[in-house]
């Protein structure tokens, strides 16, 4: 991985920090934008949604799905750094996690590739937030849940 930039979060080029401020919630589903995924990826937003038109059988509705102009508004509003405008002539997509690894199979190169790990290593970071969350709502003891709570904080300060 020579030529790799370090950052605080490993050998990406890109931080996780850049991709989890990229995740928003939508119909309960945790998304990136086509266009925050161009972003990221170091393309322009055509080349993304090209790689869906081009590729429809990989792209089932579980996997990327476009916004109604209330659900744009509202990913405005909730992510003031995206990168979508209200004034694109085609609707916004999103992509779920699946999506994203699907996307990944299609565009290539040295940065796809490190982005992908960074996409990989987010998600996997949420899904384990998640759990530790659950985890603690479900405990019964409070002071195991206090005990639980500091060793979360301690990891996530690590990371």
């Amino acid at each position: 991985m020579s030529g790799t930039k370090k950052t605080g979060t490993g050998l990406f080029p890109i931080g996780i920090k850049e991709v989890e401020n990229k995740i928003a919630v939508i119909r309960g589903v945790p998304v990136i934008a086509d266009a925050d995924v161009a972003a990221l990826y170091g393309v322009e937003t055509k080349r993304v949604n090209g790689a869906v038109c081009n590729n429809p059988e990989k792209f089932p509705p579980h996997y990327m799905f476009e916004l109604s102009v209330n659900e744009l508004q509202n990913l405005r509003t909730k992510i003031s750094s995206t990168n979508v405008s209200l004034m694109n002539r085609n609707p916004t997509k999103v992509f779920t996690e699946r999506g994203l690894y699907m996307l990944a199979t299609i565009l290539s190169g040295d940065r796809a590739r490190e982005v992908t790990f960074a996409i990989i290593e987010t998600f996997y970071k949420v899904r384990n937030l998640k759990r530790e969350l659950l985890d603690l709502h479900n405990e019964p003891d409070k002071e195991i849940q206090e005990q639980k709570m500091k060793h979360s904080v301690k990891r996530v300060r690590k990371e």
